[in-house]
């Protein structure tokens, strides 16, 4: 319902003292309330009438089968607010139903940012993020590129039904990506391929959150599962939020591990439950280790996925498959070592590399990943540095792999390519953190310096 408190008249009344009294002597019969806070008003008002100003219906008219809501009105101009609580009064007869319908609807994809701009003269206190931004120099040509980790963006956790209770023996893992409306495709996919708990950041606005919701709904695979975690971080700013929205996806896991994934692979069948096998094997319990799933790309939209390793090697040769990036970004995973992984049947270890950015498994007390590095370039090589600079160690898995599936390039990556200035932030980014690195690691993170010089 809606309620108007007048504050000091209750106060002086000892509303305090009146509301606890009733509910204590009310709950020593009724034991529990179905309604909760709503309850004890009822029965606070029941009990104390002259509390109450009745207000004309119009200002909460009941739209349902079982009431004369129409009674309530005799036009819709005269309404002051309208119970909507639920998806059924789409379906109730009255004759304004569209009207209310329509109403509903916009409301539902406005952009909720709005109501966060501050649109009355009402005096407030600074926030902690606008004096961050206080503190930034307006001139300076990447202060966009540095405002973004100070946003604070809307977020709506479990925005769908979730319900999962991790294995007893502690080895289960969560696979952790993140994505926004046009990689919506690849979520059937994923949930065929991977049969554990996932967890996902979806950065959308709001009416595209009620397009996912249809979406959603609209799919059997996705309705059958109920162990995957969406998270709606809503959009602001001109930037994609790559590693806000990783960040996001990790904190909600309710699993010992996570494989740290992106939403353009397809892990092999039967990833799940050979990670979990591989967690026990190699101690991660115990151990600081990142395990490395090997990373391959189709440039086919259609692929006859491989189901096994010696099936994977065949189309590598054919010409089918390839390593990730083979092509563009060969350091990204040349320490990974294919040529070794081809014929290895047990776990090996190799060394952090410059520009090193594998997908790996480690415990979810794992370092974030550093919220300046937004859209595209050195949001993994970041957190990979850093996992290095915590001594993780690097195991690469033998029988494990995953297949990057084509899609069309971002709009982050296009920016990145076409524009001078975005190419100049993202350099100084990455100079300042490997600063923040030296001065957190000492002596041991001046290799980073040395690596890239190198590199």
């Amino acid at each position: 319902g809606v309620i108007l408190l007048l504050l000091d008249k209750l106060r002086k009344m000892k509303w305090e003292q009146m509301w606890r009294l009733t509910a204590e002597r009310e709950l020593m019969s009724m034991l529990s309330t179905s309604l909760a806070d709503q309850d004890i008003f009822n029965a606070v008002i029941k009990q104390n009438p002259f509390l109450v100003y009745q207000l004309p219906c119009f200002w909460n008219v009941q739209l349902s089968d079982h009431t004369r809501s129409e009674q309530c009105y005799r036009d819709v101009s005269d309404l002051k607010v309208i119970h909507w609580n639920s998806p059924k009064k789409l379906r109730v007869k009255n004759k304004h139903v569209e009207f209310f319908r329509n109403l509903y609807l916009t409301f539902l994809e406005y952009d909720g940012n709005l109501l966060r701009r501050e649109l009355f003269g009402c005096p407030s206190e600074a926030d902690v993020n606008s004096e961050n931004l206080s503190e930034l120099d307006e001139d300076d040509l990447c202060y966009e590129f540095r405002r973004e980790r100070f946003t604070v963006h809307r977020t709506h956790l479990y925005f769908l039904h979730y319900e999962y209770e991790p294995a007893s023996d502690n080895t289960d893992v969560t696979l952790v990506a993140q994505l926004s409306m046009d990689r919506l495709q690849m979520l059937e996919a994923i949930c065929k391929h991977w049969e554990g708990p996932i967890s996902l950041a979806l950065y959308l606005s709001d009416a595209e959150a009620q397009q996912f919701l249809r979406y959603a709904q609209g799919s059997e695979v996705l309705m059958s599962r109920h162990n995957v975690g969406y998270h709606i971080v809503y959009k602001e700013g001109q930037f994609y939020p790559v590693n806000l929205l990783r960040n996001v996806a990790m904190k909600h896991i309710s699993t010992p591990y996570m494989f740290l994934s992106d939403i353009d692979f397809l892990p092999m069948y039967g990833l799940y439950e050979y990670l979990r096998k591989s967690v026990i094997q190699l101690d991660l319990a115990n151990t600081k280790k990142a395990l490395i799933v090997p990373a391959f790309e189709t440039l086919r939209y259609r692929l006859s996925f491989p189901k096994s390793k010696a099936e994977l090697l065949s189309m590598l040769d054919m010409g089918t498959l390839f390593t990730f990036r083979y092509h563009v970004w060969t350091k990204g995973h040349a320490p990974t070592n294919f040529a070794k992984w081809r014929t290895a049947t047990t776990p090996y270890r190799v060394e952090w590399e410059a520009d090193f950015e594998p997908y790996v498994v480690v415990r979810k007390d794992c370092p974030e990943y550093d919220r300046r590095f937004v859209g595209f370039g050195w949001n993994k090589v970041a957190h990979i540095m850093e996992l290095d600079a915590q001594e993780y160690e690097f195991t690469v898995l033998p029988n494990a792999y995953m297949i990057h599936m084509p899609h069309a390039p971002s709009f982050d990556i296009t920016k990145f390519r076409s524009n001078k200035q975005y190419r100049i932030c993202l350099k100084t980014l990455k100079e300042e953190f490997q600063q923040d690195m030296s001065r957190h690691y000492g002596f041991a993170a001046l290799k980073y310096l040395t690596a890239e010089n190198n590199s």
